[in-house]
């Protein structure tokens, strides 16, 4: 794609091997009694200012996503700007990790990671962090040979030098790397630092674009 032989694939994970972030959340709303208009008025600047290069930093997201502030004070400063549905206060202690209890791995996006691997490619996680226990690591060793997470390194997407990081963490240049997100503007850095960027929706529109890249099998023939 870029003149370069690719030989690593980098990819993210909430919302990429899992189920989608949005479903994820909409059950811990449902199960926690959350107000959904206090939880959008909260999370939507938070969340798209993250992503704005004119936020200025000045984010929750940030902070937790590079390990600058604990999993306890930005369940607190959230819990604090949240309704429930029935009038009583949002539990603080926790909220992360129900927020993402209903996150699940998805089969075929595990099983296409280790197909690239067996075919010879570099593997690599890269995740913004939202807590340390959102992530069954017991499963890395067999999809991964390298773990960045963002709060354990400093950095977040879409910061440039994480990306490079990601690289190196699996001895390669940025140019011979594939990198998956289901966020357009981490794929849209990824790009900007000589990646190549797949923006991800749905398994087999990924898998379908791999093979195209990759020139490996990695959907069953009557699929494809």
């Amino acid at each position: 794609m870029n003149g370069t032989e690719l030989r690593g694939v980098i990819i993210d994970w909430g919302g990429v091997l899992t189920t989608p972030i949005l479903t994820t959340v909409q059950a811990w709303i449902a199960a926690d009694g959350i107000d959904w208009d206090s939880y959008t008025a909260v999370m939507r600047p938070w969340v798209f200012g993250a992503y704005d290069p004119a936020d200025g930093g000045q984010n929750p997201v940030h902070a937790l996503e590079r390990g600058e502030c604990s999993i306890a004070e930005f369940e607190n400063t959230l819990a604090d700007r949240l309704l429930s549905t029935t009038g009583g206060p949002i539990v603080a202690a926790g909220l992360l990790k129900r927020m993402f209890a209903a996150s699940a791995p998805v089969p075929a996006m595990y099983e296409m990671i280790r197909t690239l691997r067996e075919a010879g490619f570099g593997t690599a996680l890269l995740s913004n962090s939202w807590g340390a226990d959102e992530y069954p690591r017991a499963d890395f060793p067999g999809l991964f040979d390298a773990v960045v997470i963002s709060g354990e390194v400093g950095m977040r997407k879409p910061e440039p030098e994480i990306f490079r990081h990601a690289a190196a963490s699996l001895g390669l240049e940025p140019r011979e790397c594939v990198f998956i997100d289901d966020i357009e503007t981490n794929v849209a850095a990824a790009i900007a630092c000589g990646m190549t960027g797949v923006h991800h929706c749905e398994p087999a529109a990924t898998a379908t674009e791999l093979e195209r890249i990759l020139g490996v099998q990695l959907r069953p023939a009557a699929a494809r």
